[in-house]
Order: structure tokens, then sequence, then C-alpha cells
């Protein structure tokens, strides 16, 4: 039973439950029955003993064997139902305890003694004799299977005999076990009758907590993002229980979420320092190389090869120079604030990339004031997603970028069509050389993304079918 599913289990329990009450309520009234009968017969018994004692009294007073013989046997006369506690026999007894009269006279002659008679009556001896208080009585004889019913027959306070009449419990006991036979049927229609209802209550009783155990199976090191569950909803434990499930799910979820942020910026932050103490070990020897060429045209060797070679090897170690800056995020550079027309220069720079792919520009320049951050780092974000966002369109393609502040924050949104990206592939986005020829390729993304958070800011990348936007917030910084 402890490892049976509760969609049987449940309906289980409350047919037991259902067969145990029905059992109980059974026996009770079996019990019930069985004192109704036996007071049935006591009552009855007395009743018709008392009706016969005080009938027969004229007869025996008049000495009148027939009369008395007529009355007795009344009974007997009337076709009774089957079943129906009638005496078997009736004997009247006189003063002397002979038999006056009796329904079985060739059992109980007249006048002979009972006693000898008949062993049953040998036993009803002792309780013939105690008659003093003029009292019915009534004597089981269990060896026999016979109950008696003795009562006085006494005229004006005197004693004049007795009626002994014979119950068999074999009647007795059929009618007992008819009705016992009946109580069995109808118990065990109401049972047919409430176990398949007690097997609806169960499975309805135990549905949510299934439902609950399917969803929570479903939950492992992750949180599945189509999480399919149906839990009811109401003021009950079970609906508080099904209320609490969905919250623990959004906090996993978001959990989840925070936990790859928090991976994604561990990972860059690596990546950052790493590519950050490469560069300051290239930009040493990488100065001296620079004034070793610069020496080498001012005081070298003036023909056209050397001067070519020397030229080329600038030219190269320039490109270096240049690579490795890239790489070097200054936190706090030399520059004024950022303006409206710092906004502008940007879109100036980018027009011709946009125009070479027959782009759709919807340009938005909502800044209406210079706001409080380095123009040099703004304008190198600006440019890196305008450009990133250019390469991923198609031909004629549509792009649309929006700069807007308020008294706190600078936002930008750049949104472009294009292939979408993938959930693998925005989990690197912002690394180096992470791309496979679309978003995230190159240096681009990565220094945005250094430049945001040396800032303090943030990026969120949404990207659908046919759409991709990258939102930047920049806190304003004090003056």
């Amino acid at each position: 039973m402890r490892n049976l599913s509760l969609r049987y289990k449940t309906p289980l329990r409350i047919s037991i439950l259902i067969l145990f009450v029905g059992a109980v309520i059974t026996g009770s009234l079996l019990a019930r029955s069985y004192l109704m009968f036996e007071q049935d017969l006591s009552v009855s018994s007395r009743s018709l003993g008392d009706i016969t004692a005080r009938t027969v009294t004229s007869a025996m007073l008049h000495d009148d064997v027939w009369q008395a013989f007529e009355i007795i046997s009344a009974p007997h006369s009337i076709d009774a139902e089957e079943g129906s506690l009638q005496p078997g026999v009736v004997v009247v007894l006189d003063q002397n305890n002979r038999v006056f009269v009796s329904t079985a006279p060739d059992l109980y002659p007249i006048a002979t003694d009972p006693f000898v008679l008949s062993d049953e009556f040998a036993r009803l001896e002792s309780e013939l004799v105690k008659d003093s208080n003029f009292h019915s009585k009534i004597v089981e004889m269990p060896g026999f299977g016979n109950v008696y019913v003795i009562t006085p027959i006494e005229s004006d306070g005197v004693l004049l005999g007795k009626v002994v009449m014979k119950y068999s419990r074999e009647v007795y006991i059929s009618r007992f076990y008819s009705f016992v036979r009946q109580a069995i049927y109808t118990m065990f229609i109401v049972i047919a009758l409430l176990l398949p209802i007690g097997a609806y209550l169960g499975r309805h009783i135990a549905a949510p907590l299934i439902e609950l155990s399917r969803c929570m199976s479903q939950v492992g090191s992750s949180i599945p993002d189509s999480l399919d569950y149906r839990i009811s909803r109401g003021g009950d434990e079970i609906g508080q229980l099904g209320e609490q499930f969905e919250k623990m799910i959004a906090q996993l979820r978001d959990k989840q979420v925070l936990e790859k942020q928090v991976i994604v910026s561990d990972r860059l932050a690596a990546i950052g320092r790493f590519t950050a103490g490469i560069a300051h070990e290239i930009n040493n020897p990488l100065g001296g190389l620079l004034n070793a060429t610069n020496t080498l045209q001012n005081h070298g060797p003036q023909d056209p090869l050397t001067r070519k070679t020397v030229s080329l090897l600038e030219r190269g170690l320039l490109q270096i120079k240049e690579t490795v800056a890239a790489l070097l995020v200054e936190a706090n550079p030399e520059t004024h604030p950022v303006t409206p027309q710092d906004i502008e220069d940007t879109r100036t720079l980018v027009m011709p990339a946009a125009t070479d792919k027959s782009a759709v520009f919807k340009w938005a320049n909502e800044l209406k004031q210079s706001f409080n951050l380095p123009s040099t780092h703004v304008r190198q974000i600006l440019i890196n997603l305008l450009l990133n966002a250019i390469n991923a369109i198609p031909e004629n393609g549509k792009l649309s970028c929006r700069v807007a502040a308020d008294e706190k924050e600078l936002i930008i949104t750049t949104r472009n069509e294009g292939k979408q990206i993938g959930d693998a592939e925005l989990e690197t986005l912002f690394e180096p050389f992470s791309g496979n020829g679309g978003a995230g390729r190159g240096l681009g993304l990565w220094v945005t993304y250094q430049i945001i958070n040396t800032l303090e800011g943030s990026i969120e990348v949404s990207s659908g079918s046919n759409d991709t936007r990258f939102v930047v917030v920049l806190p304003s910084r004090p003056a």
C-alpha cells in the first residue's frame, strides 16, 4: 500500500471504509433484530398465554373438558402465515399438575402425569411448582430446541392450574435467518451502489495531488520552459499548495535566469581580465618596436626598399596597437558629457554602411541636452550596436535606433530584421570571437559589454523569428 499510487490507494481506502461501515451497520441491525425477535416472542407468547388462561378458567370451573379443548385449539384452527409465532403444543394442567386437556391428546392424555410422559416436562417440574406468585414465566430448553411459556390459571385468588405452551425455536430461527438474508441482500445492493461513487470521489480527491506530483517530477536540475501543469486553484489546502507550487516555479525560473547571468558575467569578467593582461604584456614590447621603426625611418638607410619595408612594419604594428587598444576599456576617459550632437555624429558614421545594404533606417534622437556620461564610450556603444545590426539585416532590410533619457538614465534601443539568434548563441553573444558568422562575431559586442559594465549599466537582448532588439540602460554619473 505504501508504494501504491494515490489514484488507486485513495479509492481503495474509501471502498474498504464503505465495506467496513456497511458490515458494522448490518451487524448492528442484525443484533438489534435478534433482540427484537426475542422480545416479540416473549410479548406475544405471554399475551397468548394470558388470554388462554382467562378463557379456559370457566371451562375448568365447570369441569368442561371439551370446551377447554376448543378454547386451546382455536389458534391452531386459523391458518397462520408461515413462520408465525404459534405454539406447537398447549397443555392445561390442573391443581395437582395433571393433564386437564391438551392439543396433543395422544402424547399427553387426560389425567396423566406429564412429568412421566415427557423428559422435557420432567425438567420443567421444578418450574411448575414455583407458582405461588401466579406469574407467567418463560423457560428455555436449550437441549431440546424449545421454549416453554407457563401461565397460571386462577380465579378469585385461587390457583386452578397452569397453561403450558411449547414453542419451537426453529420457527423463530427461520424468521431471523429470513431477516438476515434480506439484510445482507440490502447491504450488498447499497455497497454495490456506493462503491462506484466512492471510487469516483477517491479519484477526484487524489487528482490534484497526482497532478502536482506529475508537475514536480518534471522539475529537475533546471526548469523546463514549457512546464505543463493544471493545478486547481481555491481556498482549500490543495489550492494553496498549487498556488505555492506556481510561486516556487516562478522563483526557480528567476533564480535560473539569475544564475545564467552570473555565470555569463563571471565568464566575461574572466575573459576581460585575461585579455587585459595579454594587452598590457603586448603593449610593452609594442611600444619599443614602434620607437625602433620610427628611428629607422628618421636615421636609417634611405633607399626605397628599406623605407618601404619599415613603412610596412609600422602599419602592421599600428594595426596590432589598435587591436590591443580594443581589449582595454578605459574606465574614466578624459572626455566631455555626451550631447545630442554626439548622437547625431554616430548616425553620420554608420550611414554609409546602411546605404550599402539599401537599408531602411529609422532614427529617433530624443536627447535634448547633454547627459553626464562620457561621450566617447556612449558613441562607441552606439556605433558597435548599429554596425552589428547593419551586419545582421538582409538587403533592403529594416533597422531602427532610439536614444532617450530622463533625469537618471540614458536608454539606447536598437531593432533590426534578420535571422533569429538561438538560445545557445545568446549565452555566448558577448564573448570575443564567439559567433558563427552572425551576431556576436569579433570584438564589437564584447567591447560594448565591457564598456556598459564599466559604466554600471545593463544590456538586454531579445530575438524573435524576424526581429532582434538590444536595450542598453546607462545610469547618470555624478557630476
